[in-house]
């Protein structure tokens, strides 16, 4: 039996209102799924009926509760299409099938495919960012899926190239702000400057030492290369260097050339051993990268290792893992919309949860725009430069 509703229009009263038409829909009520009969109310004459709240247009026949649940658990939780079906069905009692909860996938990435582009858009114009990459696949091809990261935004770019165009094509062709990663090739010159990642260089010495646990040479330097880390750490976080933090840097970067004393000798693959290559190509790393190595010293709002970026990719490695990735290039970029919308949003809430969803895209119906919007325009105003005065 289905539920019946009565919609009027706002400001109308109800007396000179018929009913002109009925449309029906799956709704979550009190987390059961009932089929709701929603009578739509209008003057005679009346061209536009009123909206109904949750349903994304005339023909749509599920609320946006259940998109955002099939859309939460497919892609935040990492369940393929089949047992999200019977996620759903065991908690609400509605049958899904597959197809279904792949169109209602489909019409989610077409509602927020705005909300994707205005993200970017806020990125581009972050005075600090976070990038990283992991390896994907579409179908059989293998590819990359990158994130870019800041405190309030995410953005994933899902099955593409791992080029220097692929970041270009989010950032422009240079970022004129700070960009953090690890020293892949293709951040160089991405950036006007440019934090390398301290956490993958002190990974490398790390894995150098447990390889090798009797060369006490290399347990030396991890302790005193995390040493030269913790004292840039310590200053970074000093209150007081209003000014003097460039002095800072030039120390550090002097520590850092007293330390890399081998950063001088070529690597001999014949007559040297492999261990000691390695440890001779990390300080060649160290003091090739030094300018980019304490640029969170110097601008103390900047981290100094890309965790943030690398945390929001351990979903996407461990979705990879379990072989889940995208079977068509059309399913990856809507993976990248809805998981960019979901993430950024998980930045403004305390907690993501389907009550703070749909509270959020309830307002975004009521205001006509949503939040990614009203700070772009925010920002764009900000930015704009002041009107010239004219002469009377």
């Amino acid at each position: 039996m289905s539920h019946n509703i009565d919609v009027y229009p706002v400001g109308v009263p109800k007396s000179e209102c018929v009913e002109q038409r009925q449309q029906y829909a799956w709704r979550l009520i009190l987390g059961r799924a009932k089929y709701v009969c929603y009578h739509l109310y209008g003057l005679p004459l009346a061209t536009e009926l009123p909206v109904i709240e949750g349903v994304r247009n005339s023909r749509s026949e599920y609320g946006i509760e259940i998109i955002l649940t099939v859309a939460f658990l497919h892609y935040w939780i990492g369940i393929s299409l089949d047992p999200v079906c019977e996620v759903v069905a065991f908690f609400t009692g509605l049958n899904l099938s597959k197809s279904q909860a792949n169109s209602l996938l489909n019409q989610l990435s077409t509602d927020w495919e705005q909300e994707y582009d205005t993200i970017a858009e806020l990125l581009a114009q972050q005075l600090v960012i976070y990038v990283d990459e992991t390896g994907w696949q579409v179908g059989k091809q293998a590819c990359y899926t990158w994130v870019f990261s800041t405190a309030m935004h995410v953005l994933f770019r899902c099955g593409v190239g791992r080029g220097k165009a692929e970041a270009q094509a989010i950032l422009g062709e240079q970022f004129s702000g700070i960009g953090v990663s690890d020293n892949y090739a293709a951040y160089k010159y991405l950036f006007s400057e440019h934090q390398l990642c301290w956490a993958h260089l002190l990974r490398k010495a790390i894995k150098l030492m447990l390889q090798h646990p009797t060369e006490l040479l290399y347990r030396q330097f991890l302790d005193d290369l995390y040493d030269l880390y913790q004292q840039a750490v310590r200053w970074q976080k000093d209150n007081r260097l209003t000014v003097g933090r460039s002095q800072k840097v030039e120390i550090l970067q002097a520590c850092l050339r007293q330390l890399c004393g081998r950063a001088h000798e070529t690597i001999d693959a014949e007559t040297m051993l492999s261990h000691e290559q390695t440890f001779i190509r990390l300080q060649h790393e160290l003091i090739k990268g030094m300018d980019a190595l304490f640029i969170f010293v110097a601008h103390p709002q900047v981290e100094p290792t890309n965790n943030r970026s690398e945390r929001n990719l351990r979903r996407e490695a461990e979705v990879r893992k379990g072989g889940r990735t995208s079977k068509t290039q059309p399913g990856a970029q809507r993976r990248s919309i809805i998981m960019t919308v979901l993430a950024t949003l998980n930045t403004r809430f305390e907690r993501l949860t389907l009550e703070h969803l749909l509270d959020e895209l309830a307002r975004w119906a009521q205001l006509g725009r949503s939040r990614f919007q009203a700070e772009l325009a925010s920002l764009t105003q900000a930015n704009a430069p002041p009107m010239a005065e004219t002469a009377d």
